[in-house]
């Protein structure tokens, strides 16, 4: 009888030893996660994540200032990509060369493919933007049109609010309050017209990246009827400039969805859309990795700003940068505030692992950087006070599976596959684009 006993309770223990070791089904990984995906959601609702169709219009989110309609949406697409329109450059060199997917890129995750964007003044393409470079034959350095910081992603920005890493551009969300800060400079004097940060930063953009838009510029490169039809509200005197243009730039980027994404489609019920490492991470996601303490919002980005202690861009070597720029001060550079100090805008990241080099100053640059950079929870910038830091900085004690099963998640469980959807497959002026320069035709096999 002792002896029955004994092998009865040795059964036992192996038992609930197996199942406390073994690797949990799928299904259950599932149930785990749809509890922690809805807990995150500021509604509670596992759908609060689900994007709109980027042709249903009525559902993304839109400036009541510039309702999007598909003639706007059109005319921006085409002109987002057309060199034709690169009519004010620094040099007669860089004439039709650029446009703004110079340096947001599809392929790149509507990023640039390299470590700095470049528009005018830039040659090259390579692949997916990894080979532009600056033109050293006709160009000086502070003749660039470059990116002092690394350039956000388009991807779900209509979900922002207030675009730019200090979250500077836009009337509305974060900025209600700060008007007395508006009046320092043109930028934020745009503010004033009442637009969100899309609108806002585009209406400005356009002329900083040297696009100008008139009727000379409509009409040689065959945009007239796209104009009257998107903007035939607006007289014709006034139809045809950079600011109505501004708008059709804004409708368009407002349309890139990345609805298609894996986790996207296991939040629509296609439980096999996410593999197991891609579920594991996801889990850790919005668990142990503290990632969904930033990122909550239907974007997975937030409204927040956080100081997380990384290194601007002028600290490494870099296309006219400098220590001076305000814009190394993060959400102060804006507001003014020593209590906005280096704080930086939380993005959405759908599609960011399609290119390397994230954070503001480009420091980290492979994913894996930046999963290791944020599990250790250690500033690198000695610039930065640790008494400014994040509360929501610090070590996460992720294991080297766990690390690779998040990077799994956002490598490939966020990433639309198809955003190169949203490029025309031509455009209006007939140009080679996204860059026209004698390198870059040959890099896009443009005739």
């Amino acid at each position: 009888m002792r002896k029955i006993s004994l092998v009865f309770t040795m059964l036992v223990i192996g038992i609930f030893s197996c199942t406390k070791d073994r690797m949990p089904t799928l299904i259950e990984l599932d149930n785990q996660l749809r509890n922690l995906v809805a807990s995150s959601a500021p509604n509670g609702q596992l759908d609060f994540y689900v994007l709109p169709s980027e042709k249903d219009l009525d559902k993304i989110p839109q400036d009541p200032n510039n309702p999007l309609t598909e003639a706007k949406v059109n005319l921006g697409k085409f002109m987002f990509y057309d060199t034709g329109l690169a009519t004010n450059p620094m040099k007669p060199a860089g004439f039709g060369t650029y446009s703004c997917a110079s340096c947001h890129i599809p392929e790149a995750g509507f990023k640039p493919g390299t470590f700095q964007g470049i528009a005018d003044g830039g040659i090259g393409f390579g692949i997916n933007g990894e080979n532009r470079l600056m033109n050293n034959d006709d160009y000086q350095e502070d003749d660039l049109d470059v990116q002092d910081a690394r350039a956000l992603s388009l991807v779900n920005v209509a979900y922002v609010t207030n675009t730019f890493w200090n979250g500077q551009f836009g009337a509305t969300g974060v900025n209600e309050g700060t008007e007395d800060v508006w009046d320092q400079d043109e930028v934020s004097m745009l503010n004033h017209l009442g637009f969100e940060g899309i609108e806002t930063q585009n209406l400005e953009g356009l002329h900083a990246h040297r696009i100008e838009i008139d009727k000379d510029v409509v009409d040689e490169n065959g945009y007239t009827e796209l104009f009257d039809e998107a903007f035939q509200d607006i007289p014709v005197e006034e139809r045809y400039t950079t600011e109505t243009a501004s708008l059709a730039f804004s409708a368009y980027i407002r349309t890139i969805i990345s609805n298609k994404a894996p986790f996207q489609n296991w939040l629509k019920g296609s439980n096999d859309a996410l593999d197991y490492d891609a579920k594991r991470g996801a889990i850790l996601f919005f668990s142990k990795a503290n990632c969904s303490t930033c990122h909550y919002n239907e974007n997975l980005g937030s409204p927040e700003f956080h100081a997380l202690g990384v290194n601007d861009m002028y600290q490494q070597p870099s296309y006219s940068t400098s220590s001076d720029d305000r814009r190394n001060l993060g959400r102060a550079g804006f507001t003014m505030l020593d209590e906005d100090l280096y704080k930086f805008k939380v993005p959405g990241i759908y599609n960011n692992a399609d290119s390397d080099f994230f954070f503001h100053g480009a420091s980290a640059r492979t994913l894996d950087d930046l999963i290791e950079y944020k599990n250790n929870g250690v500033r690198e910038n000695m610039n930065i006070p640790e008494s400014q830091l994040s509360v929501k900085f610090k070590p996460l004690g992720l294991t080297e599976e766990e690390k690779s099963h998040l990077k799994a998640f956002i490598k490939v469980g966020l990433s639309d596959p198809n955003l190169i959807r949203y490029q025309p497959t031509s455009v209006p002026s007939g140009s080679c684009f996204p860059n026209a320069d004698a390198q870059s035709i040959i890099d896009l096999g443009c005739n």
